[in-house]
């Protein structure tokens, strides 16, 4: 053949293949591919700062107790069904509180953990 005669190019495109990424992206995450290792490290690093954010708020809140006591002294000994204030606050209000945080962390946890499988099983 000479420079005159060589074949004409042909672009080749392989058939978009339904379900083909399903697969792929769950390989990678089992094999733990760098795709898949920077998906699961995005689940670690949204459940991660959830429970940071959380703790915050744990943190401020239960922390105000005693921030409240020590400006309002008065408060502490004001007695209620004849237990004193701070305690009762303590014991009625502050093991309620952690449950509750509790219960939306795992709620929402469960929540990232579902738009994660999501993301893995989302069509092309």
């Amino acid at each position: 053949m000479t420079s005159d005669e060589r074949p004409q190019r042909q672009r080749v495109v392989l058939a978009h293949r339904r379900g083909a990424r399903l697969v792929r992206t769950r390989v990678e995450v089992q094999e733990q591919t760098q795709v898949g290792d920077a998906l699961v490290r995005g689940l670690v690093r949204a459940q991660l700062g959830l429970a940071l954010r959380l703790g915050a708020v744990v943190v401020c809140l239960v922390g105000a107790i005693p921030l409240l006591n020590t400006l309002f002294p008065g408060l502490s000994a004001i007695p209620v069904f004849g237990i004193r204030l701070n305690w009762l606050v303590l014991a009625g209000l502050v093991y309620p509180l952690l449950y509750g945080i509790g219960w939306s962390y795992v709620r929402l946890a469960e929540q990232g953990e579902r738009d994660f499988v999501g993301v893995i099983d989302a069509e092309p």
